[in-house]
């Protein structure tokens, strides 16, 4: 059978990031948080965020004490010791402390309880709108992301097969059967 195959090259800002290794990426400004979440077991909250530290932007580690309370509470625990959500808020706290003008959120609600999907779909919203910093997210469980976003794409098969605003996609009878079973 045939195998099918993609091509292209991947940019940001005019610059091609195709073969560039993560921290090349990272400097360019792109700030990605992977499904998962990826910690360090043994790092405490607070090495976590003093290890990818690059000073003299908008984020600082008070600022993300700040957007997650709880990872003030926890900053001396290490990342083995954190609920699913408090490591998802961590691994963003990460990203952001590299000062990214792009954030890339995998499946950011993999796995969270409601009260945690809330509240981290809050402070994704909060980020994007206090420090414009262009958010994009992948997440199959697209009902509390629904309404925090500007626009969006369905993704079917590998193919958009929708996209709109998030009213617009809210309001269209097929996702409202899919994601809020209406």
């Amino acid at each position: 059978g045939l195998i099918p195959t993609a091509s292209g090259a991947i940019s940001f800002l005019g610059q091609p990031i195709s073969g560039r290794t993560p921290a090349e990426i990272s400097r360019m400004g792109i700030g990605y948080v992977p499904q998962g979440r990826r910690l360090w077991r043994s790092l405490t909250v607070d090495e976590h965020l003093k290890m990818v530290e690059k000073k003299g932007g908008a984020w600082s580690i008070e600022r993300i004490y700040s957007t997650f309370p709880r990872l003030a509470e926890r900053k001396s625990n290490g990342g083995a010791q954190l609920s699913g959500g408090e490591q998802q808020m961590l691994a963003i706290g990460r990203a952001l402390m590299a000062q990214p003008n792009l954030l890339l959120l995998d499946e950011p609600l993999l796995g969270l309880s409601p009260l945690m999907e809330e509240l981290l779909a809050k402070a994704i919203m909060s980020i994007n709108k206090e420090t414009g910093i262009t958010t994009a997210i992948s997440e199959q469980y697209a009902r509390p992301i629904l309404p925090i976003i500007n626009y969006g794409y369905v993704l079917e098969n590998g193919g958009a097969v929708l996209e709109g605003t998030s009213q617009e996609l809210i309001d269209n009878p097929d996702v409202k059967s899919a994601y809020f079973g209406l």
